[in-house]
């Protein structure tokens, strides 16, 4: 297979919501191994740590956040999550088209989210005495979600408007000084073409000069921008795309361990097995009984 010359755009992930109620609220325990790709999507998302700690991978920086973080992601943030201890979050994801009405009356209302990198930063301060307030906004329209009491919808949107009002009062910065060796769009875009021809050509035998020819790069400048964009290295990420798919195919065909891992770019059931056992926490074959299947 050879590499391609030019770059295609990459589409984002399209999330699909009710039109009448464009929201979704859920708590996650835990990072599984989809969270740790790098993704990007056509949503706002909010997220509130209620335990434990872990850090985000944000447009190549990383963001460190424990209980009572809020982190705010915008729609063109390449972003993943890692877990470091007992993590549980609650994600709030909405389409911005749903506030459209009320800009008229407060323009500034999606400025955290619009104005981010430039007045507003990812992870919100948590020095900040008005970060408890904000808290308890985000868990009453958790509340207020999850109950589906008369009149929850606008309960649920009037909250999520106060909350944002909230960080436009208390956490707009005069300024952000631009970090030093921060990844632009152009490497961001970059790195998004790589990603998606690694994630849907994962079996074939990538080299390291193959994925950096991709996008014009020796290989040492692209492994150091796609270690910061992703948070660890580009062979490493392709194992783990290798590995979400070979736990996919366990879990959902009766096909034998040994052909799944040749599927899925495996040279060796013995290599397979010791990665999948490193990056799962299980072996092949305990992951297959437990879904029910039978070698």
């Amino acid at each position: 297979m050879k590499p391609s010359t030019r770059c295609e755009a990459i589409p984002k992930e399209k999330v699909k919501f009710a039109k009448k109620y464009p929201i979704l609220v859920m708590d996650t325990v835990g990072v599984t191994m989809p969270y740790q790709k790098l993704h990007w999507h056509d949503v706002l998302e909010i997220n509130l740590i209620k335990s434990g700690c872990g850090y985000y991978i944000i447009n190549g920086q990383r963001f460190d956040f424990q209980e009572g973080d809020i982190l705010l992601i915008n729609s063109n943030d390449l972003h993943c999550a890692y877990e470091t201890k007992d993590l549980v979050m609650t994600v709030i994801t909405f389409d911005a088209n749903w506030i459209i009405s009320s800009l008229r009356l407060d323009p500034d209302i999606l400025s955290p989210f619009r104005e981010m990198g430039r007045y507003y930063t990812n992870l919100l301060d948590r020095s900040n005495p008005a970060i408890a307030k904000l808290k308890g906004l985000l868990l009453e329209l958790q509340s207020e979600h999850n109950n589906e009491q008369c009149s929850y919808c606008t309960a649920v949107y009037s909250l999520l408007m106060l909350f944002l009002a909230n960080i436009n009062r208390e956490f707009r910065l005069e300024s952000l000084e631009k970090k030093e060796n921060a990844i632009n769009e152009h490497q961001l875009e970059k790195m998004r073409f790589v990603i998606r021809k690694m994630e849907s050509d994962y079996a074939y035998p990538w080299l390291l000069e193959e994925l950096a020819a991709l996008v014009y790069l020796s290989p040492s400048r692209f492994s150091d921008i796609f270690k910061r964009a992703v948070g660890v290295p580009p062979l490493l990420y392709l194992i783990q795309i290798r590995l979400e798919n070979a736990l996919q195919m366990l879990e959902c065909s009766d096909k034998k361990i040994t052909d799944i891992a040749l599927e899925c770019g495996f040279r060796t059931v013995t290599n397979f097995n010791r990665l999948f056992k490193k990056h799962i926490g299980v072996t092949p074959k305990t992951s297959r009984l437990q879904q029910g299947y039978k070698q």
